[in-house]
């Protein structure tokens, strides 16, 4: 079975996770758990900009107002999906006593966001005219 297939077995059968390495010290997997729910909340709002632009910005042409909506929507269900094989990756790590993993996702969002913020502020400043 491919490695990526084995992490997501693990999304939908957590309880497999106990087969690999040594339980760590349960500060850790509920600081683990507490970083989750950050990326879900994090994804949530970003769901919540998508539709918001969405529906009070009907005064932006359609395809700006849809290009920054979709933009957000998709940075959130990148997000979540990031949240729960990053809770995965670094569970495995700490059972197995190895390093944590980096990711370059958090620079990745982090743009995204960046650059739909400044489209906006754009917009903003530069008037909306449809």
């Amino acid at each position: 079975m491919s490695r990526f297939v084995q992490s997501l077995s693990l999304w939908f059968a957590p309880r497999r996770i106990r087969e690999e390495g040594e339980t760590p010290d349960y500060r850790f997997s509920l600081a683990n758990e507490r970083t989750f729910l950050a990326w879900i909340r994090t994804a949530l709002a970003l769901i919540g900009g998508g539709f918001a632009v969405d529906q009070f910005l009907p005064d932006l042409r359609w395809a700006v107002r849809v290009g920054l909506a979709l933009a957000l929507l998709a940075a959130g269900v990148l997000c979540a999906l990031r949240a729960v094989n990053h809770w995965i990756r670094c569970e495995r790590a700490m059972r197995r006593g190895e390093d944590l993993p980096v990711s370059r996702f958090p620079a990745v969002l982090s743009l995204t966001v960046a650059v739909v913020a400044i489209a906006m502020v754009l917009l903003v400043v530069f008037g909306r005219a449809g």
